[in-house]
């Protein structure tokens, strides 16, 4: 049956089909419909691909001032822990938190059991000294056993200096008391009973890049600003530097000083230090060039080859005024797009233009 059904004849536009001929020229026209719409599309894309105006600017190099800002914490010149080497009963702490101290000053008196039994005991050996140099010199003991008594007087003596340390705490430098841990009859343990900062001057440590390594010097000058005070400006030298670079910041650390005669600066507070290292020969890149790639920290530009632009990533450094430092990524001479490139994609075909007016909107 089937096979008479494709025999029999169909008029289309008043004409016979059989039913072979019929399926074939439906396969025939499926195959000529895509091919069509795929060249119509090849078409409207090359139509698509038009040539959009921008202007551009050439990378140069320029000298630029390496008038740089550190960020840090004042710190004290000095710190210092005051405790006992051993685990011992507070008899009297002298000083509270802001006082004012000077070296040698005693600052607390721990109990004080053990020292006067050592005390007494160096008395003890040193009457037996006495008695036993009288004999030593009219010869009736031997030299052997005046110089044992005479170690013994050493060894008490020596214990007696230790325990004086640790029972008469005294402050090693000028600073002021700036913490307090415990109270008199307290066991000093585990932390300091007292903390002494030295504050005049202060200090605060910057990372300076490893290229400036060869010509950071002691008492290279810095300015100092604290947003507390925004209008002033403290004098502060570079009087400290670390002798390694830090391999993972390409970095190495640098100690400025700043005379704190009024004792305005306190450790702890926002400082901001600007030194000036000269100027040096940069490549640079104009910021109306520079592109952010939202959602990173990665910068990019579009630059110019031949007819088109790509678009590149590249490392900046500082930002001065209009340009910025450019680390990597692109070198003197090449040429990018600096107004226009709100419309450009990586490939664009691009017409440099001297006027912004004739720009690609």
């Amino acid at each position: 049956m089937s096979k008479r059904v494709l025999k029999t004849p169909i008029m289309i536009n008043n004409k016979l089909y059989t039913m072979k001929k019929l399926l074939s020229l439906i396969v025939a026209v499926t195959l000529i419909i895509p091919a069509c719409t795929q060249t119509e599309t090849v078409k409207e894309e090359n139509s698509e691909q038009k040539t959009i105006s921008v202007k551009v600017e050439t990378i140069k190099k320029k000298l630029v001032d390496q008038k740089i800002e550190f960020t840090g914490n004042i710190e004290p010149l000095i710190k210092n822990n005051i405790s006992s080497s051993a685990a011992q009963r507070i008899e009297k702490i002298y000083v509270e938190i802001g006082s004012k101290v000077k070296k040698g000053q005693l600052l607390v008196a721990m109990e004080n059991i053990n020292y006067a039994q050592a005390k007494i005991q160096l008395e003890n050996l040193k009457a037996d000294l006495f008695r036993t140099e009288a004999l030593y010199k009219v010869g009736g003991i031997s030299e052997q056993q005046y110089n044992q008594i005479l170690t013994q007087v050493k060894v008490s003596e020596e214990s007696i200096t230790n325990l004086d340390n640790n029972t008469k705490l005294l402050s090693p430098i000028n600073g002021i008391v700036t913490q307090k841990n415990f109270d008199n009859g307290d066991i000093a343990a585990g932390q300091p009973i007292l903390v002494v900062m030295q504050i005049q001057p202060v200090k605060i440590l910057i990372n300076i890049s490893e290229e400036f390594f060869p010509i950071v010097k002691i008492n290279t000058p810095a300015k100092i600003r604290l947003d507390i005070y925004p209008e002033r400006e403290f004098p502060g030298k570079i009087m400290l530097i670390h002798p390694v670079i830090d391999a993972t910041t390409r970095s190495f650390v640098a100690e400025v000083r700043i005379d704190n005669p009024s004792l305005l600066i306190r450790p702890g507070m926002f400082a901001r230090a600007s030194v000036d290292f000269g100027s040096h020969e940069k490549v640079v890149v104009p910021d109306r060039a520079v592109i952010k790639q939202s959602g990173t920290n990665d910068k990019y530009v579009f630059v110019i080859e031949g007819d088109r632009v790509v678009y590149k990533k590249i490392e900046l450094g500082r930002r001065i005024d209009s340009i910025y430092e450019v680390i990597s990524g692109i070198e003197p001479g090449q040429q990018v797009v600096v107004a226009g490139h709100t419309v450009l994609m990586d490939n664009s075909k691009v017409a440099i233009s001297e006027s912004e007016l004739d720009l690609t909107i």
